[in-house]
């Protein structure tokens, strides 16, 4: 799994990470962060044994994630990256971009809804570009998300 595959979803959820300098702490905070989230995520499907297999299926996707993106992201930029992303997604008008800026680690980025559509169910989902800056770093990414009946979005790739 790359950064480039994983920061999206760090846009949508303020997957929790330490804000150590060191990779590994961030990391293992994420990783146990992600689990959690993704885990009752997961526990919003189905009922049963359905229900149970979309818990581990979240708690086991939401690790992978949270490791991932723990190496790169503290939870201030996280949250700044959640935050955006929600607003810009729910509010922006196709082609508007918002951004966000840390001033304590100087990581920024900014999203951009490129289009809407609707899934058979009537919930809107948002085609985004979005770029990352990290130490340095840029990345530039694009993803899906979709309306959540709580009115959150989430990435759905």
């Amino acid at each position: 799994m790359t950064l480039r595959s994983v920061i999206p979803v760090a846009l949508a959820a303020a997957l929790l990470a330490g804000c150590d300098t060191t990779g590994g702490t961030k990391q293992t905070i994420g990783t146990a962060g992600g689990a959690a989230l993704g885990g009752l995520l997961g526990a919003q499907f189905g009922t049963g044994t359905g229900q149970l297999a979309a818990t581990a299926a979240g708690t086991i996707v939401g690790a992978l994630v949270g490791g991932e993106i723990g190496r790169s992201m503290d939870r201030t930029d996280q949250l700044y990256a959640a935050r955006t992303a929600q607003n810009a997604l729910e509010s922006n008008p196709v082609g508007r971009t918002s951004t966000w800026r840390n001033p304590d680690t100087g990581a920024s980025g900014s999203i951009t809804p490129v289009s809407t559509s609707y899934t058979a169910a009537g919930q809107p989902c948002r085609d985004f570009n979005s770029t990352v800056v990290i130490d340095g770093r840029q990345e530039r990414l694009t993803g899906r998300a979709c309306r959540q009946a709580d009115g959150s979005w989430q990435i759905i790739r």
